[in-house]
């Protein structure tokens, strides 16, 4: 049986008990009040309950810890060198919308660096965890990317834009590229859980544009645990900042890399990638 440490443990918790209030409100979702954040882009106050009871047992477990939040913003700690990054319902619409597909991210930041994450799936009880060097596991399962070695084989999971956000035309080369050699492609609208799911080898890869820290953190510590690769899909690796994001088993990234990468130089500005 895989064995949590202090910190995952406290992840762990906390993502548990935000979660109980969260499936609540799920089985309530035509009643919930909603706001609206910006085009097509809601935030509920299922969204703002559950941070709230994650900045509280996050806080009560490590009070010297930075805070960056995704409703709230960042709160800098008197460590310095430890920060939560968190996103208390990655998959927002799905949520609102009566879609079970929804997941609590936590990562724990040090030095700049992710040594730790959670990604927590309520409706389907799935907590994918790991440590730097630890490895990463679903439940008490270790987790592997898959072995699939051709893109004609690989299923690919990615994020569409929306209404307001992200650059259309870029992300239809992308799109439009990869639906010529690939298996299939499937978008779910969870960045966290598509992460969650390469790590597990349930997607051979995936990539998206315009994403946040908070969506991001926890599912990249969990890749790289996992055996993975992943980069930005112009191939650097500053993915918190740029909010670019590819990730894929050892015999893909690269092949599907560069197709995303000509499919962006044939029709899109740089700054897409």
């Amino acid at each position: 049986m895989a064995v949590k440490s202090a910190v995952i443990n406290v992840m762990d918790g906390a993502a548990r008990k935000a979660a109980r209030r969260l499936v609540r409100d799920f089985g309530e979702v035509e009643q919930l009040q909603v706001s609206r954040k910006g085009p097509a882009d809601f935030v509920s106050h299922a969204d703002l309950r559950a941070e709230k009871v994650l900045r509280a047992e996050l806080t009560r477990a490590r009070p010297d810890y930075g805070l960056l939040m995704e409703e709230s913003g960042a709160k800098p700690g008197r460590d310095g060198r430890h920060r939560w990054i968190v996103d208390p319902l990655d998959g927002t619409t799905n949520f609102l919308h009566g879609i079970p597909h929804f997941a609590i991210s936590i990562a724990l930041e040090h030095e700049g660096e992710i040594v730790a994450g959670v990604v927590y799936d309520p409706v389907r009880e799935e907590l994918f965890w790991g440590e730097k060097g630890g490895g990463a596991y679903l439940n008490d399962r270790r987790l592997r990317v898959s072995a699939r070695r051709n893109l004609n084989e690989a299923v690919v999971a990615t994020g569409m834009p929306f209404k307001g956000r992200g650059d259309h035309s870029a992300y239809l080369a992308t799109l439009a590229a990869a639906m010529a050699q690939v298996a299939g492609i499937r978008r779910f609208g969870s960045a966290a859980l598509d992460l969650a799911y390469v790590a597990a080898g349930r997607y051979d890869g995936y990539w998206e544009m315009d994403l946040k820290a908070w969506d991001i953190a926890a599912g990249i510590l969990l890749v790289c645990e996992a055996g993975g690769y992943i980069s930005e899909v112009g191939g650097g690796h500053n993915m918190l900042e740029s909010g670019s994001v590819l990730a894929a088993n050892d015999h893909l990234h690269l092949p599907i890399g560069k197709l995303l990468r000509e499919a962006l130089a044939g029709g899109a500005t740089r700054d897409a990638i």
